[in-house]
């Protein structure tokens, strides 16, 4: 599915979000910046809009995973584009099978992409062990709003105007209907956070985004 939307899939994003997408992803980046990583792994990296804003934290490498190709060759794309090469390394791979050794990075991040995990818990499993001790995991993913108001505009615009707009630009009449399927099945807020200390994680918490159409989730790999 993502194969087929790669060639529209910056273009959807941004429009159907307005940019504000990218404001999203710098918040999540400020909240990586206190730890000072220099190795960082940028999962379900899609068109590596996520690893391309975390060069802003002057890593010495940045490695970004991803299942689908179709969308890997637009980010490697980009990445040539903006002279990253040397720096941002896109890789196929599956986030529930990562290729890495343990304790190889110092910082992972996940902008849009663990709602997608076929085992959401497996898949933060393996981002625990190749997470160093004291190596900080940050997530942005869409949510649901707590506005009850808010929340029927939100679901009007998820469930008719999205899926309509998806379908007009990108041809595809899957994929922008499993876009709020998704959302609604994901564990977002506490339910999210409580997985993320089941798996082992600590000093968890989460900050919602624009009246809670997206949060960032942030969490801690023990010193110990």
């Amino acid at each position: 599915m993502f194969d087929q939307i790669s060639h529209r899939y910056d273009l959807l994003n941004h429009l159907l979000s307005v940019n504000i997408d990218k404001v999203w992803r710098n918040r999540a980046i400020k909240m990586v910046k206190p730890f000072q990583p220099k190795t960082i792994l940028d999962i379900a990296t899609g068109t590596a809009d996520f690893a391309i804003a975390a060069k802003k934290l002057n890593p010495e490498k940045i490695t970004g995973i991803d299942l689908s190709d179709g969308m890997l060759r637009i980010g490697r794309r980009k990445v040539k584009k903006k002279g990253l090469s040397h720096l941002i390394e896109l890789r196929q791979a599956d986030s529930e099978a990562l290729p890495f050794e343990n304790h190889s990075f110092d910082a992972a991040i996940v902008g849009f992409g663990v709602r997608n995990f076929e085992n959401l818990e497996k898949g933060l499993v393996e981002i625990y062990r190749v997470l160093r001790p004291g190596g900080v995991f940050v997530v942005l993913e869409f949510s649901l709003p707590e506005n009850t108001i808010f929340r029927r505009l939100y679901f009007f615009y998820f469930l008719k105007v999205l899926p309509w707009l998806g379908r007009l630009v990108s041809k595809d009449n899957r994929a922008y209907s499993y876009l709020p399927e998704s959302v609604r099945e994901f564990p977002d807020g506490e339910n999210f956070v409580r997985i993320l200390e089941t798996v082992g994680f600590e000093k968890c918490n989460w900050a919602p985004q624009t009246m809670g159409i997206a949060t960032i989730y942030q969490a801690q790999k023990p010193e110990s």
